[in-house]
């Protein structure tokens, strides 16, 4: 692990939690697939509207996902004991990358293409 006493880490892992929250209440309010059609009086501007918003909205789900996804892997890394290293060359990543990016799978030399 890197250079992170157990209070350092408590507080990456209550900051990865609550961004965890925050990502799961930002999915809850991507809206859900339009009703097509489902307006009676309803001009195709509005249905037009609506696909554009769900299309959209699949883009910023998708990205939502995947950063939870590494927020959780980061999360278990900690219970298991391997948070904070390299997922490319093993070696610590730097303190300083974590509490800016504390689900960071890379470390500063990886991140870099070096």
């Amino acid at each position: 692990m890197p250079n992170l006493n157990e209070k350092q880490l408590q507080e990456l892992k209550e900051q990865l939690e609550k961004e965890a929250g925050e990502l799961e209440a930002q999915m809850g309010s991507v809206k859900k697939t339009p009703e097509f059609g489902s307006d009676v009086e309803s001009d195709l501007s509005e249905e037009a509207d609506e696909a554009e918003e769900f299309s959209n909205n699949l883009g910023t789900k998708d990205v939502l996902k995947e950063r939870l996804r590494d927020i959780e892997a980061a999360l278990d890394k900690i219970i298991k004991g391997g948070y904070g290293k390299c997922e490319k060359c093993g070696m610590d990543i730097e303190s300083e990358i974590l509490k800016v990016n504390p689900e960071s799978r890379l470390c500063k030399m990886c991140k870099a293409g070096k």
